[in-house]
């Protein structure tokens, strides 16, 4: 998946307006880009502590636990002292946010341990008299003692807390923090009244900032569920929700006389849920109109393409006449981001918009889990059957997948309420191109791997190595043929072709498991050996190999994905966004995606936002992880 090429910078940013630009990215919940952003920044300003923090907290609020920890760790923040003490209290409770994540993330005898080491944490902070702004680590350990099952001493702090906030209040204040942190205190007391005339006066004073919000609901979903208190008493605090919006072209399925009937509807379905976030793509028809009506009530416009623009809006547009391509690219340029599933050429290939579908609905998946908000499917279908030469494209094979993930679907019917007939027939308007029937291209997960310290084996050792390490990984792969379609090794490197992202995921784990389980040492061989992997998703040829004999798996996406292993630290899987955007959106996902960066792939092949593949626990942390 590729993104926008970045324009060159006219200028050196000066510091405030990267503080500014990481600032309004975390506000929106674009806590990916926020970090992005603040590397950046510290290009120019490599020891800015603001920037540090704040790369920092978006990958710990991103549910990127390990990686921040590593983050927080290597700039030493721990030993950084501000000569604002606010900002000091704000850099010591960074480390107890860390450490909360990964109680949080844990379980059993283990998971108190670390709620009870993270609690301390905050408490330390909290009780120092020389510090400005300590309500909110206090009413941090207060929770995370909730959580651990200590209530006398939850509540004790809970007191200490709301004694304080009533001091900044009898002062003036009246910041959102302040009015979440009463709200935070009052549940754990019990005080469900309390909380909610807090949570009303936080709703009106959040200025938009909806990853504060988010933090908040998240923190306090914990606190009802420790309390028995109904969930419902957050409601009045919460972000604008997140849809995948879908649909039919302009054509027989959605003819131009329903336009305006459809328009009216999807006004009102946006408004009705509070939508301030869409990701679709932006054909001529049913896109285009949910773009039109997200950008009149100033939501976002997030675009999957398929491929590339030019060819999409012949492929797509341009059939419906010269009005639709302006508005095409009106649309186009008032949007918020665009993502593509290939830059490469269409060639007739269906499961390009299929692709591109999965990618969108993963991402606001993703968007929607970080802003602590619904995510919502609407889709402009009339009940017909699955299009695309594959069966894996258009708006009903969108809402088929969509639900088969438990989550949400609206359905617009363009001829409900209408005179119009609907066709009892449906034939594809686009040709087929030459390309698609001689040599179709399917979307397949790819895996490249290879080992530390193969290259300075000793003679003697080679055949150990294939015996005992390959050998293991053999076995790994045989559990799997099922949803394996190609392997191949040569030398230390590794090659897999699986048929989906969960079938990859699952047998990068396990390789990586086996690897961590074996004793390199016990056979002969050096015992700093590692095993590195790196996987993405995408559209590739499957052919006959003239010398080989046999199948094997061709294209450009498999050359991005063998670009990414060499970048790859051992031990660790590292996936790109493709490949964890349509994981977030598969059936039987029981993995996470924490991100990592945009980092410049192997051999100059550009850069590319990756994403480090781990299991996940009961519940995606994301989902668990609170406060600020």
């Amino acid at each position: 998946m590729e993104s926008t090429p970045e324009s060159a910078e006219p200028a050196k940013k000066s510091l405030a307006q990267w503080h500014d630009e990481t600032r309004i990215a975390m506000g929106r919940g674009e806590l990916l880009q926020a970090y992005d952003l603040a590397d950046r920044a510290r290009v120019d300003y490599p020891d800015d502590p603001l920037l540090m923090y704040r790369a920092v907290l978006a990958l710990a609020r991103a549910g990127a636990t390990q990686q921040a920890r590593a983050r927080y760790d290597k700039f030493q923040l721990a030993q950084m002292v501000s000569d604002d003490p606010a900002f000091n209290v704000d850099l010591e409770s960074l480390n107890a946010r860390i450490a909360k994540n990964e109680a949080l993330e844990a379980s059993g005898p283990e998971r108190d341990r670390l709620l009870g080491e993270a609690a301390a944490r905050y408490e330390a902070v909290f009780r120092r008299a020389d510090q400005t702004d300590r309500t909110y680590p206090g009413v941090n350990a207060a929770t995370l003692s909730l959580l651990q099952g200590r209530k006398d001493k939850a509540e004790a702090l809970a007191r200490d807390v709301l004694a304080e906030c009533a001091a900044k209040a009898a002062d003036g204040g009246d910041s959102y923090y302040l009015r979440a942190t009463i709200a935070e205190a009052a549940l754990i007391l019990g005080y469900t009244e309390e909380a909610r005339t807090a949570l009303e006066a936080a709703s009106r004073s959040h200025g938009g900032d909806f990853g504060a919000v988010a933090v908040t609901r998240r923190q306090l979903r914990m606190v009802c569920e420790a309390r028995g208190i109904p969930v419902e008493t957050l409601a009045s605090l919460g972000a604008p929700s997140v849809i995948h919006f879908t649909g039919h072209r302009i054509g027989p399925r959605f003819p131009e006389a329903a336009e305006e009937s459809v328009r009216s509807r999807i006004a009102e379905a946006l408004e009705r849920y509070n939508v301030g976030f869409g990701y679709g793509s932006l054909a001529a028809g049913a896109d285009i109109l949910f773009a039109e009506e997200l950008i009149r009530r100033k939501a976002e416009v997030n675009l999957a393409m398929p491929f590339d623009i030019e060819e999409f809006k012949r492929v797509s547009v341009a059939y419906a006449g010269e009005g639709w391509l302006r508005r095409f690219d009106d649309c186009l340029h008032a949007a918020q981001s665009i993502t593509y599933a290939t830059t490469d050429e269409y060639l007739g290939d269906d499961s390009l918009f299929g692709y591109a579908s999965r990618m969108a609905m993963g991402l606001a998946s993703l968007r929607a889990r970080f802003l602590d908000t619904p995510a919502r499917q609407i889709a402009i279908w009339d009940g017909g059957g699955v299009g695309g030469t594959d069966r894996s494209a258009g708006a009903a094979a969108d809402v088929k997948l969509w639900r088969s993930l438990g989550l949400e679907s609206e359905i617009i019917n363009p001829f409900k309420g209408t005179n119009l007939t609907p066709p009892q027939r449906i034939r594809s308007s686009r040709p087929v191109h030459p390309a698609a029937e001689s040599n179709p291209r399917s979307i397949r997960a790819m895996l490249f791997g290879d080992f530390k310290g193969f290259s300075a084996l000793r003679e003697a050792q080679l055949p150990v190595f294939v015996r005992e390490m390959l050998g293991r990984f053999a076995r790994v792969l045989d559990r799997h043929r099922k949803g394996i379609m190609f392997c191949n090794t040569w030398g230390d490197g590794l090659y897999v072709v699986t048929r989906d992202v969960v079938s990859a995921a699952t047998c990068a784990i396990e390789l990586q498991e086996e690897m961590a389980s074996f004793d390199p040492a016990s056979c002969g061989l050096p015992e700093t050996m590692g095993l590195r992997l790196g996987a993405h998703l995408g559209p590739v040829f499957r052919v006959r190999d003239p010398i080989l004999k046999r199948p094997n798996f061709i294209g450009a996406h498999v050359s991005r994905a063998a670009r990414i292993e060499p970048v790859t630290p051992e031990g660790a899987v590292y996936v790109t966004e493709a490949f964890a955007a349509v994981l977030t959106s598969s059936v039987g996902n029981n993995f996470i995606c924490e991100y990592v960066g945009q980092l410049p792939a192997a051999k100059h092949y550009g850069i590319m936002r990756m994403y480090s593949l781990r299991r996940s626990g009961a519940e995606h942390p994301i989902a668990r992880a609170g406060g600020k």
